[in-house]
């Protein structure tokens, strides 16, 4: 991927994933000896005899990353009651009833490691995980040891790919995901910065961790070419309460322009204390944070004009593989059935099924494991989140989805709602809102 650097992106990362190994949070070993010692199944081997498919299902339904997962339950009830699995995949000339066992990560790694061999003790044929290098992560390496089809979305490619220790051009033998990286943010991002006349100095927060990591040791070089220059304000641990340094290293490098990946508690304190201190830059971008309406709640007024990616909206106008339904469909149904504001996960957890679809129908053995993970390598197909293609790459098993720049601002139907302000890098989704500075 043009403008990110393998060997730099790695190193940063398998830092950050030796302290977390340390405690026992990745669990890489723990899912490598169970399949040794025979507690995991073995790798790519058929152990699921019935006529029946299994898809597991991963994402964290409770804990700080929650947020992500506050869709799944309207997604995944209509999954289960579309036509398509009612009725049982056909594959190979036969019909296997679906089921679908879904396990919450609780936000914590050592937990998405424990119920991802959960389900591949107990002979899934594929599984599905979403949201964060946190729940992907684990859950990946456990499936790639235990030698289980994996999907992972709602993750950086970077901090997924180089975050699990590949390297360019290396491929895992079962493990695939979508989504996109910092190329993308990029190409999000500075085409809405160029449209506001500014120094072009960005004020940089970034954590200590593997999102963090991934955006300091990359996202510097990848805007430098565009011309702008990055003031890091500093690594800083998750859950951090005083930004007071950060802040006035801002202010006094007069940076104009902002850009953040941090936990969501983290940023409504940071932005707080920002504007009580007075830093106000002409325009705020924001990655990780601000993508779902709850966390637009804690900020009200503050949350005017920032400016974050957006992946997956009613505004795109792709259709379900699946179901046949559009997205405007699924936002519609969700918020008539749950009486709240669309979200950007709708999309992925949808796909999600979809690619598991795909792959488990197109084998003559849905539970032949190492045929679907090859179809997975390979799948092509546009569905409810676009076009997605693994043969494209960045990297094998990575397919990427082209995100458009929205900026959070007063709402109709909602106090707040996302407007599409910049659609450079995807004009498949129509601009319906006007880029304005967030001060």
């Amino acid at each position: 991927m043009p403008g990110i650097e393998g060997p730099l992106f790695q190193s940063l990362t398998r830092r950050a994933l030796l302290r977390k190994l340390s405690t026992g949070a990745i669990a890489l070993s723990a899912g490598s000896l169970a399949a040794a010692c025979g507690l995991g199944n073995v790798k790519g081997t058929t152990t699921n005899t019935t006529k029946k498919i299994v898809i597991g299902y991963v994402s964290p339904q409770t804990g700080e990353a929650a947020g992500f997962a506050a869709g799944d339950n309207y997604v995944i009830n209509q999954i289960r009651s579309a036509a398509a699995v009612k009725n049982g995949f056909k594959a190979g000339g036969k019909t296997y009833d679906v089921e679908i066992v879904i396990k919450d990560s609780q936000s914590n790694p050592n937990r998405a490691s424990q119920v991802a061999q959960e389900l591949v003790n107990s002979g899934v044929d594929i599984v599905l995980a979403a949201s964060t290098p946190e729940v992907t992560n684990p859950v990946s390496d456990i499936c790639e040891a235990g030698g289980v089809p994996c999907v992972s979305t709602i993750v950086p490619w970077e901090a997924w790919y180089f975050g699990r220790g590949a390297k360019p051009g290396s491929a895992f033998n079962f493990t695939t995901m979508f989504f996109f990286g910092l190329h993308e943010f990029a190409g999000c991002f500075i085409p809405m910065w160029d449209r506001m006349g500014t120094n072009k100095i960005v004020a940089e927060m970034y954590p200590n961790d593997a999102d963090g990591g991934a955006f300091r040791g990359n996202f510097p070089g990848l805007i430098s070419k565009a011309g702008y220059t990055s003031l890091d304000g500093g690594a800083y641990p998750d859950g951090t309460t005083d930004y007071s340094a950060m802040i006035g290293k801002f202010k006094a490098g007069n940076a104009q322009l902002y850009s953040n990946v941090p936990l969501p508690p983290d940023f409504n304190v940071f932005w707080k204390q920002a504007a009580q201190q007075g830093f106000k830059p002409k325009l705020a971008t924001v990655a990780k944070v601000l993508l779902f309406p709850a966390d637009v709640a804690a900020l009200d007024t503050l949350v005017n004009n920032i400016a974050t990616d957006c992946w997956w909206s009613p505004f795109h106008p792709y259709k379900s593989s699946l179901t046949g339904e559009s997205a405007k469909d699924l936002a519609d149904g969700f918020e008539k059935a749950t009486g709240q504001q669309w979200l950007q996960s709708l999309g992925s957890v949808h796909s999600l099924f979809e690619i598991a679809q795909k792959a488990l129908t197109a084998v003559d053995d849905p539970h032949d494991r190492k045929a679907v993970a090859a179809q997975l390598k390979t799948l092509k197909y546009s569905g409810i989140s676009g076009p997605l293609d693994w043969t494209a790459g960045p990297m094998p098993g990575v397919a990427i989805q082209q995100p458009v720049g929205v900026q959070w601002k007063k709402g109709t139907k909602y106090p707040w709602s996302m407007y599409v302000v910049d659609n450079s890098l995807n004009k498949d989704v129509p601009l319906n809102g006007t880029l304005e500075p967030t001060n």
